[in-house]
C-alpha cells in the first residue's frame, strides 16, 4: 500500500496526517482492542484467579502494591459503591484487561508480538493497549491511571459544587444515515469555541459551553458529555429546530469525560507523562483516540494521550481506518463486558474469509474456543465467534 494513501478521513471529512511509525507497506492482519469505562462488575477477576491461580496470584500482588492499596478486594468484594468510584472503577477495569492477557500469554503461549499487528483502546482501554503494544509498562500505566482518575473525580465534584448542576453523559442513537448530519448540528448548536482542544482554562467555562461530543462510538451513536440540563436543551434544539430525533440514553456515569471540564486532568498526564519511561518505536502500532492513526513519535504521543481527557474519542474512525485502510481481518477484544467487541462488530459487520472474526475475551470460558479459532490459517474461511 503507497504511503500516499494511509490517511484516514476524519469524520467531518478532513485528511489526518499519514501513518509513518512503521512499514507503511504492511497489511494489519490481526488488531487486539480494550475496553473503556463502565465495563466494571464486582468479581469481574475471580473467575480469572479461580482457573489461573498462579499467574493470577503474581498479577494481583503486583497491582496492589504497585498502588498501595487493596484494590483487587474492592474488585473481588465490593461494595458496589466503592467500586464505581471513579479512582477504583477505572484502574480495575485497566487491570483486569492486563491480567487476562497475562493470562493468554503465560497459561497459553500466546505470543502477542508475534499474534498481533496493532493495538487500541475505547478512551480507558487506550492505557491498556499502551501496556500491550510496548510503550508503558503495566506498574507506570496503573498508577497513572488511578492518578488521572482521582483528578478527574476532582474535577466533577468541583464543578458540580460551583455550578449546582448536574454532570454526565448521555448516549444517542440514530439512523446510520443520519449521524453525519447529526454531529454537524451538534456542532452548530454548541459553541465551536467549546469543542476543540481548549484544555488549558476552558473548565472555567459555563455548563452552557461544557458540552462536549465525548465519542463517536459506531456508523449510528454517540455520546454527549457534559451538564445534563445543557445536554437536554440541546436535545430539545435538535428536535425543534435541527430536524433530528435522536434515541437518548443517560449512561451510568456522574462525571463527563471527554470535556472541558477535565482540563485539569489533561494537564496531569502531561507533567505525568513526561516523567514516564515510553518506549518509541515499540512492539506495534497503537491507534489514537484522538487522531484515529498511530501515534507517530514520542511527543506526539504524550500530546495526544494528554489531549484525550477533553477531546472526542473517535472510535468510529480508528475501526474503519484499520478495516478500510489497513486490511485487519481479525479482531480480539480482551477485557471485562462485551461492549467494545459489540461496537467493532457492528462496524466490520460478519467476516468471513481469510480466517477473520470478531471475538471477545471476557470469560475464562471463552479463552480455548477463541484460542482454537486463532489457530486456523488465514486463509481458511471461519465464522465469527
Amino acid at each position: 500500500m503507497p504511503a500516499a494513501s494511509l490517511t484516514a478521513r476524519c469524520i467531518n471529512g478532513t485528511i489526518c496526517r499519514p501513518f509513518s511509525t512503521h512499514s507503511t507497506n504492511q497489511t494489519l492482519r490481526t488488531a487486539l482492542f480494550f475496553p473503556g469505562h463502565g465495563v466494571h462488575r464486582i468479581g469481574m477477576i475471580s473467575s480469572w484467579a479461580e482457573a489461573f491461580p498462579k499467574t493470577s496470584k503474581s498479577f494481583i500482588d503486583e497491582m496492589d502494591a504497585t498502588l498501595g492499596l487493596p484494590l483487587s478486594k474492592i474488585i473481588s468484594d465490593g461494595p458496589n459503591s466503592e467500586l464505581n468510584r471513579t479512582e477504583n472503577s477505572q484502574p480495575s477495569i485497566m487491570a483486569t484487561s492486563i491480567l487476562i492477557l497475562r493470562i493468554l500469554e503465560q497459561e497459553f503461549g500466546f505470543k502477542t508480538t508475534e499474534r498481533v499487528d496493532v493495538t487500541l483502546g475505547h478512551s480507558l482501554g487506550e492505557y491498556s493497549a499502551l501496556v500491550a503494544g510496548g510503550y508503558l509498562d503495566f506498574a507506570a500505566a496503573l498508577k497513572m491511571v488511578r492518578g488521572r482518575a482521582e483528578v478527574m473525580a476532582q474535577c466533577s465534584r468541583r464543578a458540580r459544587q460551583k455550578s449546582g448542576d448536574m454532570y454526565g453523559m448521555v448516549a444517542l442513537i440514530c439512523e446510520p444515515d443520519h449521524l453525519q448530519s447529526l454531529i454537524s448540528a451538534i456542532r452548530e448548536f454548541l459553541d465551536p469555541g467549546s469543542t476543540g482542544s481548549r484544555d488549558d482554562s476552558s473548565n472555567e467555562m459555563s455548563s452552557i459551553q461544557q458540552v462536549l461530543i465525548a465519542n463517536i462510538n459506531s456508523k449510528n451513536q454517540i455520546v454527549l458529555s457534559g451538564s445534563i440540563e445543557r445536554i437536554k436543551t440541546l436535545l430539545v434544539q435538535l428536535r425543534q429546530f435541527g430536524g433530528h430525533d435522536p434515541r437518548a440514553v443517560r449512561l451510568k456515569s456522574d462525571s463527563p469525560f471527554h470535556s472541558p471540564i477535565m482540563a485539569p486532568a489533561a494537564q496531569y498526564m502531561r507533567t505525568q507523562l513526561d516523567a514516564t519511561d515510553i518506549t518509541f518505536p515499540a512492539t506495534m502500532p497503537c491507534v489514537s483516540n484522538v487522531s484515529a492513526m498511530p501515534f507517530t513519535s514520542k511527543d506526539d504521543l504524550k500530546d495526544l494521550l494528554s489531549r484525550q481527557c477533553v477531546e472526542t474519542v473517535r472510535w468510529w474512525d480508528s475501526i474503519r481506518y484499520l478495516d478500510q485502510e489497513r486490511g485487519v481481518k481479525r479482531w480480539i477484544g480482551i477485557g471485562p463486558g462485551k461492549v467494545g467487541r459489540n461496537l467493532v462488530g457492528k462496524e466490520v459487520g460478519r467476516i468471513s474469509s481469510k480466517g477473520g472474526g470478531v471475538w471477545g475475551l471476557s470469560d475464562p470460558r471463552e479463552v480455548e474456543e477463541i484460542m482454537r479459532a486463532l489457530e486456523k490459517p488465514e486463509y481458511e474461511d471461519v465464522d465469527n465467534a
